[in-house]
C-alpha cells in the first residue's frame, strides 16, 4: 500500500472524527464483541419459536437467524458502546444506520444550527 492513502486506522480515524488510537480500538472491539453476543443471543430466540439448526431447513432456519441477529445487534450496539466509554459514537452510528434505512437521512449539528 502506498504511503500517500496512509493506514487503515488513520483512515477509518479520519472518517469517524476519532482523534485516538485508544478510541478507535475501543470501537473496534465493541463492534466485535456485540457481532458475538447478538449471535450468541439469537441462538435461544430461534430455539424459542422452535427453529433448530440440525431439523430446520437451512433456506429457512439461515434467512430467519440472520432477520434475528441484525435488530439485536442494532438494539445491543450502543449499550455494548457505552460499557467501552463510546455510547455517543454509537448513539450516532445508529441514528445515522436508521436513516439509511428509513430513506430519511439525520440532520447534521450544521443544519440544526441553520434550520
Amino acid at each position: 500500500m502506498s504511503e500517500e492513502k496512509g493506514s487503515v486506522m488513520e483512515r477509518l480515524k479520519s472518517k469517524w472524527g476519532i482523534k485516538s488510537n485508544i478510541d478507535l480500538i475501543a470501537i473496534l472491539i465493541v463492534f466485535a464483541i456485540n457481532g458475538s453476543f447478538a449471535a450468541w443471543v439469537a441462538n435461544p430466540v430461534t430455539e424459542f419459536f422452535g427453529l433448530e439448526r440440525e431439523s430446520t431447513n437451512g433456506f429457512i432456519y439461515w434467512p430467519i437467524r440472520i432477520l434475528l441477529i441484525f435488530p439485536i445487534y442494532q438494539l445491543t450496539l450502543p449499550l455494548v458502546g457505552w460499557c467501552f466509554g463510546q455510547f455517543t459514537f454509537f448513539w450516532n452510528f445508529e441514528k445515522k444506520m436508521l436513516g439509511r434505512f428509513t430513506g430519511k437521512r439525520a440532520k447534521s449539528k450544521e443544519t440544526v444550527e441553520e434550520g
